[in-house]
């Protein structure tokens, strides 16, 4: 019988909510775990520059800015290990995690920073150019400053593929909208919009073949028309994804309150969940803003949630 470990902050997840809250957590001594998952270093580590997090006038890499949050958060003695969280038990006054479904926590108090990742359509040529930071993205407002002046290609057909389209049309030269039906899911209003933008074209009944380059950037996409079943190569410097994003909550959903799209449910203006004691950052609850340095916001507020809630406690 393993033996029982017994905490009084448990992080779980590792993107800059986490590690946020695991430095607010640490100078406040909570003496804070924890666990990085799946993805340590969370969707940033996707990201090759980082231009809009304040404090890098130069910029910084994701993974390089994820390396020194978790410096930061050791260097007040946060405990940061490997290891992903695979089973909870909110059900009692005691919060009960398990770890690779074999070491048992109980939690005084949970902070869940588990994020959220982007959906992509699974092409091989997709893949390949996203790991290699080669002009894939999931995120316009990240990445759409490095296309300036250039002709980008969005996949999807929602209010946030209408936004981010309209996004890199302010800085693109041109922006090719593919909808893989014949109409859009967006709402009127978004779809008007990119309708009325000059440099968007829209193309319906279009899906994505391949992501075509030399190897080491985009050069452009290959498309095929669903009704002519004709393909086309469109030029483009960059591809983005917009078909959505999947929170990464599953694990909760028998105790924790969620969304009909999967995302935590919080009290607003606060990190709390339904449970007390369990508080939520990020991407995990955040399907509006979702940058960085939104997460590590809600990451310090999580931190103070659940140090006010320790106090009350006592």
């Amino acid at each position: 019988m393993s033996t029982i470990e017994e905490v009084k902050c448990l992080i779980i997840g590792s993107g800059p909510a986490g590690y946020t809250a695991a430095i607010y957590a640490a100078r406040a001594s909570m003496n804070p775990v924890l666990y990085q998952g799946t993805q340590p270093g969370g969707q940033l580590t996707t990201t090759n520059e980082v231009e809009n997090f304040p404090g890098y006038p130069d910029g910084i890499s994701g993974p390089e800015m994820m390396v020194q949050l978790q410096a930061q958060a050791q260097r007040f003695n946060a405990d940061i290990r490997d290891g992903w969280v695979t089973k909870v038990d909110f059900s009692g006054p005691i919060h009960k995690v398990w770890v690779n479904d074999e070491k048992e926590i109980h939690a005084q108090t949970i902070i869940i920073s588990t994020g959220a990742s982007a959906k992509y359509l699974g092409l091989d040529s997709e893949q390949h150019y996203l790991k290699l930071g080669g002009g894939v993205s999931a995120c316009a407002v990240c990445d759409g400053f490095f296309y300036r002046n250039q002709e980008v290609v969005i996949v999807g057909a929602g209010d946030s593929a209408c936004e981010e389209a309209h996004y890199l049309s302010k800085m693109c030269k041109k922006v090719t909208m593919l909808v893989r039906t014949d109409k859009f899911r967006a709402s009127r209003i978004m779809e008007e919009r990119v309708r009325k933008t000059e440099n968007i074209e829209i193309l319906t009944n279009t899906s994505t073949v391949e992501v075509l380059g030399d190897g080491q950037v985009v050069t452009g996409v290959r498309v095929k028309n669903s009704v002519t079943s004709a393909e086309h190569d469109i030029p483009a410097t960059g591809f983005f994804v917009a078909i959505g994003h999947q929170p990464n909550t599953a694990i909760f959903k028998d105790f924790i309150t969620l969304d009909e799209t999967g995302y935590i449910v919080n009290v607003p203006g606060t990190s709390k969940t339904n449970v007390a004691g369990v508080f939520v950052a990020g991407d995990a609850a955040d399907h509006v803003y979702r940058q960085a340095i939104t997460a590590a916001g809600t990451g310090c507020m999580a931190a103070l949630d659940a140090e006010r809630y320790l106090a009350s406690q006592e």
